[in-house]
């Protein structure tokens, strides 16, 4: 089953807005689920991704009825390799025990999004060449 361009990205974009809302307001709490300290340095970086988050949780909600297009490949290719590439980092920082068990949770999510968004961009292509 492929699932459609709008609803991962309104799915997406939900999931941009609950982590803007908390790397923005209690940073501590992503950190403290990833057994990782959070020095205030951390907090500070922690709250400026934030803004990305949001940023790309708008950007996800406004195109979610795109048709088919190069500009929505490349909005489902952006985000499949941003989420392939948060995924990755995530299992480097838990098999260096920079991460702990919680940060599982993350990763799941993220190759979920991954697949999603590259199932999306593969059904557009074969779309464009019928």
């Amino acid at each position: 089953m492929i699932l459609s361009f709008r609803i991962i990205s309104i799915t997406a974009s939900g999931i941009c807005f609950v982590l803007a809302c908390l790397w923005m307001l209690v940073p501590q709490f992503i950190l403290w689920v990833w057994q990782i300290d959070s020095p205030e340095p951390a907090l500070v970086v922690a709250r400026r991704g934030a803004a990305l988050f949001l940023g790309i949780g708008v950007l996800l909600f406004l195109a979610r009825n795109a048709e088919t297009s190069p500009a929505r490949r490349a909005i489902a290719t952006g985000l499949a390799i941003s989420c392939s590439t948060l995924a990755a980092l995530g299992i480097f920082e838990f098999a260096t025990k920079n991460a702990g068990i919680g940060i599982w949770l993350a990763i799941t999510v993220e190759l979920a999004l991954a697949i999603a968004f590259l199932s999306v961009r593969h059904a557009d292509g074969v779309r464009q060449k019928s």
